[in-house]
């Protein structure tokens, strides 16, 4: 079986992301939340050295990755302006900061299956580094798109770092509330995604026919200090959703 392996930052586990680094994922989390269109015109390096309080240089780092990213481009003498977007309704596996964000223009909802404080087996325990029987939230959703079944989501959160979530908060966006709430800075994921032919209970759960296609996603979520907090599997419902990656 092949696998796609899709990593916003080469990094070291365990190692910070450098100031630049950081400010350049602030910068793309920025352009996608206020939803830029192509060509924006963005701050002069002058001004966001301000407004980020750091060297003119670090700023420049940050720009020159953004480019190496394909997320900005820049026009000698004229400034930095942001690249074409993804196509309304398609999924944009550049961005880490949840469906609620990256898909604003249409009703994400949820529907909570399963919520549980387990411990982590040797599995989970690799995946999202932590120490076997660690405390680990286990939250399984219906993800929705304008009342559509989107994907089935079984996510896996670190108590440590996330030391409080209920069922009524799953049943909202968790990363805005992981943001806002506990004021967590999230940095970049790892993603490996596959194709299989779905089982009759995942069939069951998307209203889709056994041995049907499906993308399977895992997510591995870190903050800004290189720690992970997150591990996530997705299973994609064919119908219903559509994929961009920019490069």
């Amino acid at each position: 079986m092949l696998y796609l392996i899709h990593k916003y930052v080469d990094v070291i586990k365990g190692v910070k992301m450098l100031k630049y680094q950081i400010i350049a994922k602030e910068i793309e989390n920025d352009i996608y939340s206020n939803n830029f269109p192509q060509g924006t015109k963005l701050p002069t390096v002058e001004s966001l050295a301000f407004k980020y309080n750091v060297s003119k240089s670090t700023i420049v780092k940050a720009i020159e990755s953004l480019v190496s990213r394909k997320i900005v481009y820049q026009l000698q003498g004229s400034g930095i302006f942001v690249r074409k977007r993804n196509r309304t309704g398609y999924i944009n596996l550049n961005f880490t900061q949840g469906f609620t964000t990256s898909l604003k223009e249409f009703n994400i909802t949820s529907k909570v299956l399963d919520f549980n404080l387990i411990k982590a087996n040797k599995e989970i325990a690799e995946l999202i580094e932590c120490d076997v029987n660690d405390d680990i939230y286990l939250i399984k959703r219906l993800r929705y798109i304008d009342d559509e079944i989107m994907c089935y989501e079984e996510a896996y959160y670190k108590k440590s770092i996330v030391p409080y979530l209920n069922k009524e908060i799953a049943t909202g966006s968790i990363f805005e509330y992981l943001q806002t709430a506990l004021n967590l800075n999230l940095g970049f994921s790892d993603r490996y995604l596959h194709l299989e032919k779905l089982d009759n209970n995942l069939a069951n759960l998307l209203n889709l026919a056994p041995n049907d296609p499906a993308m399977i996603v895992l997510e591995q979520i870190y903050l800004s200090s290189g720690v992970c907090f997150n591990v996530s599997k997705l299973v994609y419902n064919y119908k219903n959703t559509r994929f961009f990656l920019q490069s």
